[in-house]
């Protein structure tokens, strides 16, 4: 008896499994709007493949292509401007206020960026003056060029390694002190007339 209780269940269990996904399918249905439900028994119509549909138009485009000329010969670029790099890294002043005076200097000619760096009141100025004049050097040495006329391409300042320090605080605590350094770079390129 056990066997036909758990036989019955079972088949009633199926009937009403069977009911709740008729019911769901013509729910989806009405969500849908117009489109209808195919049922599980109707065989299935197959959609042309996308490659077929691309062949049947592409004959005519590919004749469309070939009417219109082909650019024969394209303008030669200009060469790329000599770029003199100079780098400092490690430099003990933190990237933040460093990169305040490197966006003062950033695309200026070189003379105005020594005086403009020269009576700055911030310390970081003072290492990009000295990494400034290391590039120029640079310039005029390697590569044969006159450093008073060259500009400040690039100058990117990125964040180095911090030393982490603490200092003894009341009721005997410890405040951690970060000491962070920077790692400078500068491009100068030749002024263009």
């Amino acid at each position: 008896m056990a066997d036909e209780k758990r036989k019955g269940t079972g088949k009633a269990a199926a009937k009403k499994a069977a009911a709740k996904d008729a019911t769901t399918e013509k729910r989806a249905a009405g969500k849908r709007g117009t489109k209808k439900s195919t049922p599980k028994n109707a065989p299935a119509t197959k959609k042309a493949p996308a490659k077929e549909v691309a062949e049947k138009k592409g004959p005519a485009k590919k004749a469309a292509r070939s009417a219109t000329p082909q650019k024969e010969s394209q303008k030669p670029s200009k060469p790329a401007p000599i770029m003199v790099r100079a780098s400092s890294r490690y430099v003990r002043t933190a990237p933040r206020k460093a990169r305040l005076v490197a966006d003062q200097v950033r695309g200026l000619h070189i003379d105005h960026a020594r005086a403009l760096l020269e009576f700055s009141p911030r310390g970081a100025a003072r290492d990009i003056h000295r990494l400034i004049e290391s590039a120029a050097s640079n310039a005029e040495n390697n590569h044969d060029l006159i450093a008073d006329e060259m500009r400040v391409a690039e100058i990117t300042v990125d964040e180095g390694p911090t030393l982490r320090r603490y200092r003894p605080r009341a009721l005997g605590r410890a405040t951690p002190i970060n000491k962070r350094t920077s790692h400078i770079a500068v491009a100068l390129s030749p002024e263009e007339d």
